[in-house]
């Protein structure tokens, strides 16, 4: 009788922990279905992806024959369908300019020029798929239609040459945001990549190209410039900025490239916003890359007929991850440098810049390309964001500092 009481209490525990599990699973689906959910409801902005220099690379030309590869071409990161099933609304086209267009006659412009021509094909080539946009309300009434827009940014401000007139140019062709320099000190700045300062911050010139881009109505974008040329661009501007492509240098201390929490800090109280990187080198100090894992999850999950692409994948990826803690940068860690944006300076700062088809397989797992942004969600959500905090990091966020930028602009005007 005794053996049988016992035997019946072990029966119970074993019934109520697979009851547990069982809950635990439909609870975890239940947050998945509703990261999906809020990723096709909330407009989602990328501040920066790399798809025309991928275009470039693979020598692309706007013919007939080629407009399948923005439609659905999985040799990349981005393209419109992966892009609907994750989400994506309004990726800002990187109108990327290498550092050694600084050596050439024309600084880069008609590189500049070629690439906004290339996305300007696309939009009129794919009507019913793409569209231009200049401001908040162009993506919000693309995406009513049921349109992917594409904002452009232009990554080195190498292009503008010496001529402040250059800015109001690259305005009227469509450039909404100027990342000041890239891998190089230029005419403006200083850049994080370079061995040696040129200026020690902004140029004479460059305090004149972020006056004439605020007063025009372009964003100043501060990734990739020294924290000295941050602070002298803090000191001058009359409107938010952002990062387009930043992480935390908190979690990689020693790199350059990344904020560090006096430089979040201050964007916080110039009123900007700083949009998380997911490359690897920006997400941890010793990026996470294991070989031999990393081969085996891949093992495991073709045995269950998966790639690390698939959503179906995620699971088991979440579980393998917490069993190898040496295993590549993940999804978690880009929800850990938004958390710690948020701890800084509030849900109000932050947002994404992917960086996607621009830092290679670098990426982390669970945000391997454009169909992924669900799983970024369904990791805030089990960390207690509500869906105002993720709608303010999808779009809300970059789109109040834009419409602030165009006020100060439109201020500047009236006062002349």
């Amino acid at each position: 009788m005794k053996f049988t009481s016992v035997l019946l209490g072990i029966t119970a525990i074993a019934l109520i922990a697979c009851q547990e599990k069982k809950t635990e699973a439909a609870s975890d689906e239940a947050l998945r279905n509703q990261a999906r959910e809020l990723a096709q409801k909330f407009i989602l902005v990328d501040t920066h992806v790399d798809f025309p220099e991928r275009l470039q690379e693979i020598h692309f030309q706007l013919a007939p024959e080629n407009l399948g590869i923005p439609v659905n071409d999985e040799r990349g990161d981005f393209d419109f369908e992966r892009a609907r099933k994750g989400g994506l609304d309004a990726p800002f086209m990187s109108i990327y300019i290498p550092s050694r267009y600084q050596k050439i006659a024309d600084n880069g412009k008609g590189l500049a020029d070629s690439l906004i021509n290339l996305i300007e094909g696309i939009a009129t080539a794919l009507p019913d798929k793409y569209a231009l946009a200049k401001t908040p309300q162009d993506i919000e009434a693309n995406t009513k239609a049921g349109k992917i827009s594409l904002p452009m940014g232009m990554e080195n401000g190498a292009p503008l040459g010496n001529k402040l007139e250059n800015v109001k140019y690259f305005y009227d062709r469509g450039i909404r945001y100027i990342t000041l320099t890239h891998a190089k000190n230029n005419q403006i700045c200083d850049s994080s990549y370079d061995s040696a300062a040129l200026w020690n911050g902004l140029s004479p010139f460059g305090e004149k190209v972020v006056a004439e881009m605020q007063r025009t109505g372009i964003m100043v974008d501060i990734s990739h410039v020294t924290d000295s040329t941050f602070f002298d661009v803090i000191r001058i501007a009359k409107a938010p900025l952002i990062a387009s492509h930043s992480s935390c240098r908190f979690f990689t201390p020693g790199f350059q490239r990344n904020m560090s929490d006096d430089m979040i800090k201050a964007l916080g109280k110039n009123g900007g916003v700083i949009q998380i990187n997911f490359g690897a080198s920006f997400l941890d100090s010793l990026a996470r890359t294991n070989a031999a894992l990393l081969d085996t999850l891949e093992k495991k999950l073709k045995a269950q007929g998966l790639s690390s692409r698939d959503s179906a994948a995620q699971p088991v990826i979440d579980q393998y991850s917490k069993s190898h803690v040496a295993l590549y940068s993940d999804v978690e860690r880009v929800a850990d440098h938004i958390d710690h944006v948020v701890k800084l300076i509030g849900i109000d700062h932050v947002g994404i810049g992917s960086d996607f088809d621009g830092v290679g397989d670098s990426l982390p797992l669970g945000l391997k390309d454009v169909s992924e942004y669900p799983n970024l969600f369904y990791v805030l959500l089990k960390r207690g964001y509500s869906p105002e905090d993720i709608e303010k990091i999808c779009s809300k966020n970059v789109f109040r500092v834009w419409n602030e930028v165009i006020a100060a602009s439109q201020a500047s005007a009236s006062v002349k």
